[in-house]
């Protein structure tokens, strides 16, 4: 597949994470709208009703600044997927958060684990690391972006602060790494220029032997046809005299 062909901008683009974004926010308006509180649809680790959580977690939040600060990521990253890896983004995306949120029931503290945080882990790691693995220099420019806006999430790993699902970010980030690893995705294929071929000869390029191994220009002696002087002889024919004296 060509570079033009794989990225193709399409709507589902731009479509996709508004779609996300609307339904965290639809959410979040419904219970502040009925006064209820639906954390207990989020993750409460090991209990069987707590598996219902790993589908509902990532859609719900505890305030008006946990969703603030999920969304914007949520957006930029699932439109980065969608548009570099559209071919396998939604394997990527489901089976990403039902994974992760396993994770999250497996070695979660006993508490209600809600929020889109998960996900997101899921795709900074997934992105980043598929990236460098294939090795397609635009892949790896978008790796490195993501590394330079979200390298910071790193620490959030680990348990630094006591209110923050630490155990879903890890659970994210290690999903998006395996998937990285595992899945395949199709990849442009890079135009190689004769030079960067295998059986690419030197002395067979007819450009570079007008040069000498410094590099300067060599002036080839002209054959005896191009010496050879071309003469042209004119010929003029002489014709009656087109005027005439006219008498006064």
């Amino acid at each position: 597949m060509s570079a033009e062909a794989h990225f193709k901008f399409s709507n589902r683009v731009l479509l996709v994470p508004m779609a996300l974004v609307l339904l965290i926010w639809t959410i979040f308006w419904l219970e502040l709208t009925f006064q209820s509180n639906w954390n207990n649809f989020g993750i409460y680790p090991r209990t069987w009703t707590g598996l219902r959580g790993v589908l509902f977690g990532p859609f719900l939040h505890g305030s008006v600044e946990h969703l603030y600060n999920n969304t914007l990521p949520l957006a930029i990253l699932t439109a980065s997927l969608l548009y570099f890896y559209r071919s396998i983004s939604f394997k990527v995306l489901f089976w990403g958060m039902l994974l992760s949120g396993a994770i999250t029931w497996l070695i979660g503290r006993p508490s209600y684990h809600i929020g889109a945080s998960g996900v997101i882990y899921l795709l900074a790691s997934f992105i980043f690391f598929k990236g460098i693995f294939t090795k397609h220099y635009r892949l790896v420019a978008v790796s490195l972006i993501v590394s330079f806006i979200y390298g910071s999430m790193l620490w959030y790993i680990f348990p630094i602060k006591e209110e923050i699902s630490w155990e879903g970010h890890l659970g994210g980030f290690v999903i998006g790494l395996l998937m990285a690893v595992f899945i395949q995705a199709k990849v442009p294929v890079i135009t190689k220029y004769a030079w960067e071929k295998e059986d690419y000869n030197e002395e067979e390029d007819e450009f570079l032997q007008h040069f000498d191994e410094d590099g300067n220009f060599i002036e080839r002696a002209t054959s005896e046809a191009d010496k050879m002087e071309v003469q042209v002889k004119y010929h003029y024919k002489k014709g009656n005299d087109l005027t005439k004296d006219t008498e006064n």
